[in-house]
């Protein structure tokens, strides 16, 4: 569904990504693995054209987006999910739903805020709440719901599970887990090895912009796993 080949990404002079191959197929959950800094939010700012690519090739459903501008990315069925969540703060939390309406794509049922309310059953609870009146849990419930309801095929999570307390953060699994089985792809970025394995079928660990392994999850070691995360920590 998703293809990067041989991405090459800068900030000015400076490059950030190196030569990096990524795939994410059509129902699955694939992790991005790293430390801060090693690349993975330049990386899915890549895909969504939010960052130039200078060199390489993305595809999306075996057509190229790597020259479109950012809304027409999202338009073509990829949603976007960043590490700051950047919910309208002043905006309720339908209002929050209905500005990223899109309308539904092949084969996939259209989500409404109804079937969100299903999924998050704590912003249903209050959808007439501002999202600056939000926990961060709740937050970051508001902006995955936001982005589903531009109908993505394939969602991106940044560091879904930062911040969250661990009651939370196992609710996201299971969310995660109902996305996948709705059709809708995901890839997203991790440090946490135990959400990971929860929820993910491919893993790939970016260390300094580059890719230094990709396997299935079943068959990432948390050895392996240590190496690049952990090389060089206090």
């Amino acid at each position: 569904m998703l293809k990067l080949e041989s991405i090459n990404t800068f900030y000015g002079k400076a490059q950030i990504i190196f030569d990096l191959n990524l795939e994410v197929s059509a129902g699955e959950v694939t992790v991005l693995l790293g430390r801060n800094g090693a690349g993975k939010t330049t990386t899915f700012k890549s895909i969504m054209g939010i960052v130039p690519v200078v060199s390489g090739e993305t595809t999306f459903n075996h057509t190229r987006i790597d020259h479109l501008p950012p809304y027409k990315i999202c338009r073509s069925g990829l949603g976007y999910v960043p590490e700051d969540r950047r919910i309208f703060s002043r905006l309720s939390i339908m209002e929050n739903l209905e500005v990223a309406r899109q309308p539904s794509r092949p084969g996939l049922k259209p989500w409404t805020p109804e079937r969100l309310f299903e999924l998050f059953p704590n912003l249903g609870e209050k959808p007439g709440q501002c999202g600056a009146n939000l926990s961060g849990g709740e937050q970051q419930m508001l902006t995955i719901a936001r982005t589903l309801m531009g109908n993505p095929q394939l969602i991106i999570l940044d560091e879904p599970s930062e911040g969250l307390a661990p009651v939370i953060l196992w609710e996201l699994a299971k969310t995660v887990g109902k996305l996948k089985e709705q059709g809708v792809a995901v890839l997203m970025a991790e440090q946490n090895l135990n959400f990971a394995q929860a929820v993910c079928d491919r893993a790939y660990i970016i260390e300094q912009g580059r890719i230094r392994h990709a396997s299935a999850i079943s068959d990432l070691s948390r050895e392996t796993y240590e190496k690049y995360l952990f090389k060089g920590a206090d």
